[in-house]
């Protein structure tokens, strides 16, 4: 077998070993003593706005860009490099080549197995908001509210232009390029599609809504589901 070889097949054996090591065992479903809520969104739907409002209505903590600070910390390496690495795919020659030639890369096993244990953490502690990174397949056997935001693509790229000043031209090139690199990121590592409305509890579509009638629409859900 050549170096190339050699090196592929550790890449793939390692692959498996992260698909294989995120969930809990099969068939025991571990319901938390304390509750959470994932919010998974498409790009420019208002997920973010939403996800914010509805930490601050139930007075819980937000964790989104927190979440690169832990696990930057957890990895022991600058917040930067785990920024970069943020919600996106990793391919095979990235792994392999930078992780030979670059000391300070931070392979796909030690960012995907830090992210995962810095999400369950949060979500055990509860009281908390946790915005993507794939947070509701990583807890999925938690408990907690899973919800998924979503809207028309030409509406998202019709937000994105006017709440960040875009033209349109270049917000629909971001809605692509968010919703594309999202999907990849987690297709890789959790082997889902995020787009399927059976992995949530509750699937928003923001078009015809404001930010706060769908925050209520969640926290009501949520109370629901955990009464107490």
């Amino acid at each position: 077998m050549t170096l190339w070889e050699n090196l592929i097949t550790k890449y793939v054996k390692r692959k498996e070993f992260l698909l294989r090591d995120i969930p809990v065992k099969k068939g025991k479903r571990l319901l938390l003593s304390r509750s959470f809520i994932t919010v998974s969104r498409e790009a420019g739907s208002g997920g973010k706005l939403i996800a914010k409002k509805v930490a601050k209505a139930l007075k819980y903590e937000l964790y989104d860009k927190k979440l690169i600070e832990l696990t930057a910390r957890k990895a022991k390496k600058r917040e930067q490099l785990i920024s970069s690495l943020d919600e996106k795919e990793r391919g095979l020659m990235d792994d392999l080549v930078h992780s030979l030639l670059n000391p300070n890369y931070v392979s796909e096993q030690t960012y995907i197995k830090n992210l995962c244990e810095v999400i369950l953490s949060v979500a055990r502690k509860g009281n908390c908001v946790i915005l993507g990174r794939g947070s509701n397949f990583i807890t999925q056997d938690h408990g907690g509210l899973h919800v998924r935001i979503v809207a028309p693509f030409l509406v998202r790229a019709g937000n994105t232009a006017q709440y960040e000043k875009r033209t349109i031209y270049n917000a629909r090139e971001r809605v692509r390029k968010f919703d594309k690199a999202r999907k990849e990121f987690v297709k890789q590592y959790f082997g889902k599609n995020p787009s399927n409305a059976n992995y949530y509890d509750l699937v928003i579509n923001t078009t015809y809504m404001t930010i706060e009638q769908v925050r209520d629409i969640i926290v009501c859900a949520f109370k629901k589901k955990f009464p107490k």
